[in-house]
């Protein structure tokens, strides 16, 4: 008996995934802010057990506000993870993927905002990872970059201009599927 895959279990793995994924950066985004908050308005202390044990006790006593924009830069790369598989998730339970009309402005808008959450992922990771060289240059003792979440910039803006390109490939499916609609 030979057991079938079709795009349809593939969706459903995906979308389950997607959930997975989701949940796990909502809790990280989550966690960073409840850590940031609690470290600086309630509990100094608080910072020996920062998010996933990253090390900034050496940012926080080298200056509170050095550690105050890491933790934000930190929290919106988090946020704007979270925002992306929150639209992958609102495009595959919403249903709007029209399999019988695959260029469609659905698709073409669902992959621009990807392609601008990851630029911007891209953007604040770079500023984060450049901060903390600023910082090491001034005498800070750092945490890796890596237990921050402040590396792959690269990544991010290779990812951001191919989806670029797909949805300037999408844009032009579209128009000529509008111009072979007319003709029928």
């Amino acid at each position: 008996m030979e057991i079938r895959i079709t795009t349809s279990h593939i969706l459903k793995v995906l979308l389950l995934l997607s959930w997975i994924i989701f949940i796990g950066l909502c809790i990280e985004a989550g966690a960073i802010i409840v850590s940031t908050f609690i470290t600086l308005f309630i509990n100094p202390e608080a910072v020996n057990n920062f998010w996933e044990g990253a090390d900034v006790l050496a940012i926080y006593q080298f200056n509170t506000n050095h550690f105050a924009v890491i933790a934000i830069v930190m929290i919106i790369i988090a946020v704007l993870k979270a925002i992306m598989f929150y639209i992958i998730l609102k495009l595959l339970l919403d249903k709007k993927l029209d399999f019988t009309k695959p260029f469609n402005t659905h698709l073409k808008d669902f992959i621009l905002k990807l392609s601008y959450l990851s630029f911007g992922i891209g953007l604040f990771t770079h500023c984060g990872s450049e901060f903390c060289l600023w910082l090491t240059n001034e005498g800070a003792k750092i945490a890796s970059l890596e237990s921050l979440n402040l590396t792959g910039a690269d990544v991010w803006f290779f990812m951001a201009i191919i989806l670029l390109v797909i949805t300037q490939i999408i844009k032009k499916g579209i128009e000529i599927q509008s111009e072979n609609d007319l003709t029928i």
